[in-house]
């Protein structure tokens, strides 16, 4: 029976602080960290996730890389016999949710940006993001020489090579690739630190040159030199009827609107698409999974336009799944999709959100599953309680247990956010015990769960036309039951 139950145990990680290094690139936490460790040990975490910042660790100079707070880090995980989840975060940490610490992209790069601002994210009214740079600078040789995705492909393979004990030696694990802000992949269209509040719209974000003259570009070749980037999709805190472009029958249901939002969430995908074929390169032969991760977007998910999905991206609509043709890209390099608000109930939202997080995960997951892929999840936001375990439990097994061998779904993996002196004491530390023996399907921790086979060549690029055909017609989502089997 135990080996039967066995392939319904879903893994455990917990993210580490994001200032357990500090903004100087120096570890000064040994004692602290150990005994974290030691606790998610006990309580039979599979392992531990943390950002690994770009900003930090190419800090000084273009080329020049201090590993040397990471590897101690590192140290303490492999001791514990732990796993580790790497996130190769090549964004900015600050002016998001829970964002702690400041720590910015490398000056060097910034350094470029005083010069030629257009290097990053730009809103219609000019404002620039500093927070990653624009997928429109992807191939533009402007860093000393070196592209945007070269300079995330020399950081990774720098990565490799100094992490390659750890690499080697089957504590790391999973590769998460950063695509955008927050380390998600996505335009930084709600920014908290240019006045965005929830549940505002948020904004297109591709007002740089280089994205203009992407689309000037590719509206001309389709035979429409006259259509612009769109000027009546409002701002940040706007609701969806106080736009032109999002009302019914509105911009974004035109021949033209439909045009900008294909190009624009084919841009991301494409964006996603290369620096993934770049990664799988790199680690090629070392056992490790790439993932990505995707924003749970909910607010507006409940009214025709998705308003917010689109300005972050993702091409969703009624009829349309904007997280499938994400999906079918990720088959290319058996990548794992890594989704947030797991631990949400429709329940707990304001109304006037039209929020719907439950039906977003439902949605995000059974395209992952449908396009047969590991799908992983987090918490958006620090719980404690049994309803948010028991939603996650639910989500990770949506039919439940299968006493007879392997759930009709389950969730690859589930990253709890994050560790703190909260989580590991009292009656927080208990049930959160209690938590992660239900998702092990109440057996004992296992260190041999999914072993993971030596990385394989990336397959051949796939057409975006063949991607955008998984698009429509959108399918209803795999039933899942409405509360967990193995309640906390």
């Amino acid at each position: 029976m135990a080996g039967n139950l066995l392939e319904n145990y879903v893994q455990v990680y917990v993210m580490l602080p994001l200032d357990i290094i500090t903004v100087n690139n120096t570890f000064e936490k040994a004692d602290e960290t150990r005994a974290q460790l030691q606790k998610l040990v006990e309580a039979g975490a599979d392992g531990v996730m943390i950002d690994v910042w770009w900003g930090l660790v190419e800090g000084k100079a273009p080329g020049v890389y201090d590993w040397s707070a990471y590897k101690q880090v590192f140290k303490l995980v492999q001791e514990a016999g732990l796993k580790l989840q790497a996130i190769m975060s090549c964004h900015q940490c600050g002016g998001n949710v829970g964002d702690v610490v400041n720590i910015p992209i490398p000056q060097w790069v910034r350094d470029v940006g005083e010069a030629n601002p257009d290097i990053f994210y730009t809103n219609r009214r000019k404002m620039r993001n500093i927070e990653y740079l624009t997928i429109g600078v992807d191939d533009q040789p402007l860093f000393q020489g070196r592209t945007a995705i070269q300079l995330y492909a020399d950081y990774m393979k720098s990565f490799r090579e100094n992490m390659a004990e750890f690499l080697d030696a089957g504590v790391i694990v999973d590769i998460e690739v950063g695509l955008g802000p927050a380390g998600e992949m996505r335009y930084p269209s709600y920014p908290q630190s240019q006045g965005w509040v929830y549940p505002g719209v948020g904004e297109f974000i591709c007002y740089d040159k280089y994205l203009e003259a992407d689309f000037k570009a590719a509206a001309t070749k389709a035979g429409h030199p006259e259509w612009e980037l769109p000027d009546d999709a409002g701002e940040y805190n706007d609701t969806p009827e106080k736009t032109q472009f999002f009302v019914d029958n509105g911009t974004y249901q035109t021949e033209k609107g439909k045009f900008f939002l294909t190009w624009y969430s084919n841009k991301l995908i494409k964006h996603g698409d290369k620096i993934l074929d770049e990664a799988n390169k790199v680690f090629l032969g070392c056992r490790v999974q790439l993932a990505i991760k995707i924003s749970g977007i909910h607010w507006w998910y409940r009214v025709p336009n998705h308003a917010a999905e689109l300005t972050a991206g993702y091409y969703n609509l009624d009829d349309r799944d904007g997280y499938r043709t994400i999906a079918h890209m990720l088959t290319r390099h058996r990548a794992s999709m890594n989704f947030t608000c797991a631990e949400m109930r429709d329940n707990e939202q304001s109304s006037e959100a039209k929020s719907a997080p439950e039906e977003l995960v439902q949605q995000v997951l059974s395209a992952g599953w449908r396009e047969g892929l590991n799908i992983a999840c987090e918490n958006a936001l620090s719980r404690y309680d049994a309803t948010a375990y028991n939603t996650i439990l639910r989500n990770a097994r949506p039919q439940g247990i299968n006493k007879n061998g392997p759930p009709e779904h389950k969730l690859y993996g589930f990253t709890y956010l994050r560790v703190s002196s909260e989580l590991l004491e009292g009656q927080n530390y208990a049930t959160f015990k209690t938590f992660v023996r239900r998702m092990h399907a109440n057996l004992d921790y296992n260190a041999n769960i999914d072993p993971l086979a030596p990385m394989e060549r990336s397959k051949p690029e796939i057409p975006i036309e063949k991607i955008l055909e998984v698009a429509q017609p959108k399918l209803e989502p795999f039933p899942f039951i409405e509360n967990t089997d193995l309640p906390i």
